[in-house]
């Protein structure tokens, strides 16, 4: 079949695509420059071609929070910003498998287990290492859910351990490009991040690796952090966009970027990474309008974080389903056959019930 946009640029790169050849840094530079109707065209195409029509969700749980010490402009988890977040000890297996068990009912595929700080040490605190291969293990028996886990820098033999007790997906986002990464972190280098990639890709787990629009990056970075995950060879591509959090330094510039951006940006990720899902994760429901959440899925974007962020409220399981059906999509059920009727009727019976209380200023009931 031949996929036409009318615009040349787009659609020779389409045409490459669909033909199997990766394209390059030049070639998505030229296409940041196109029109966003034409792209989001094409990203759809290559979607529809390569992958299954369907959008697939996954939930994490923030199972250790705040307290860490790298200075990740961003990230209202770190030590040096005073962000007034509640922190927290690792919350301990039992918890974390009450977390699973919410996102297995909410329709998730997926369910990373995720902790605020440099890395998980086998060596250096051994306590909190078994308990997270603990709560991999309950997670892993008890639900119908594909394991995932963002636990920072890894060892060769901790990866390997990872990957023996059954991680599908390891997270560690790249954030921008290398160019610019030093202008978000001090910390560590863009480098550190790549090595812990390898490290696990080379135990033989997927990887989950991506980004964080709105940073003040370019749109050749965000071409340039495409291209960086291309070497890396990534499965999953997260496509977050910068919610400010007070007392970060980034919180202080605001968010620089459009709906139109969004959009051509997951577009282009799509044509860069034909075989990966492109994700939409932390940021989207308030950088986009309600009536604006579908178009990066009309554009290409085949995966989604549901439910709530790490230190940020997501909307609800229930209104993600409609924005996916509302971009003509159907969620993914290979690993969790849920119905998204029933998680849609749940979650809007418990919005109305919360729309009573407050208007009656009657107390929730524990039942």
């Amino acid at each position: 079949m031949v996929y036409e946009t009318g615009n040349e640029t787009v659609d020779d790169a389409l045409e490459r695509v669909m033909a199997g050849e990766r394209l390059d840094r030049t070639d998505g530079v030229a296409l940041m420059a196109q029109p966003v109707d034409a792209l989001a065209e094409a990203g759809a195409a290559v979607r529809d071609h390569f992958g299954d029509g369907t959008v697939d969700a996954c939930s994490i749980v923030n199972a250790k929070a705040g307290n860490c010490a790298e200075d990740c402009g961003f990230c209202a988890q770190s030590v040096h910003f005073d962000t007034g977040i509640d922190t927290y000890g690792f919350l301990g297996p039992e918890k974390i498998l009450e977390a699973a068990k919410r996102a297995e009912r909410d329709g998730a595929q997926r369910f990373g287990i995720v902790v605020a700080e440099k890395g998980v040490s086998k060596e250096h605190r051994p306590e909190e290492w078994a308990e997270v291969l603990e709560s991999i293990r309950l997670v892993r028996d008890e639900c119908d859910l594909e394991v995932d886990a963002s636990l920072g820098i890894l060892t060769e033999e901790e990866a390997a351990i990872l990957a023996e007790e059954g991680i599908n997906h390891y997270n560690h986002n790249i954030e921008t490009s290398p160019n610019y990464f030093p202008e978000i972190v001090d910390s560590h280098s863009f480098e550190d991040r790549v090595k812990t990639l390898e490290v696990a890709k080379e135990a033989g787990m997927d990887l989950c690796a991506g980004v964080i629009l709105g940073m003040g990056e370019t749109p050749t970075d965000r071409v340039e952090a495409a291209i960086a995950l291309q070497e890396i060879g990534i499965s999953s591509l997260p496509v977050n966009v910068l919610n400010p959090v007070a007392g970060t330094p980034l919180a202080e510039q605001g968010v620089d970027i459009t709906t139109e951006e969004i959009v051509k940006t997951v577009a282009v990720y799509k044509l860069l990474h034909p075989d990966s899902r492109v994700r939409l994760t932390g940021g989207r429901e308030v950088n986009l309008a309600p009536e604006e959440q579908h178009l990066p899925l009309e554009a290409g974007a085949d995966g989604l974080l549901t439910g709530d962020y790490l230190t940020t409220e997501g909307q609800s399981p229930g209104d993600d389903i409609e924005i996916i059906e509302r971009a003509g999509l159907e969620p993914n059920t290979d690993t969790n056959e849920f119905d998204p009727e029933a998680v849609k009727a749940r979650h809007g019976e418990a919005a109305e019930s919360s729309t009573e209380t407050a208007s009656t200023g009657a107390e929730p009931s524990d039942d």
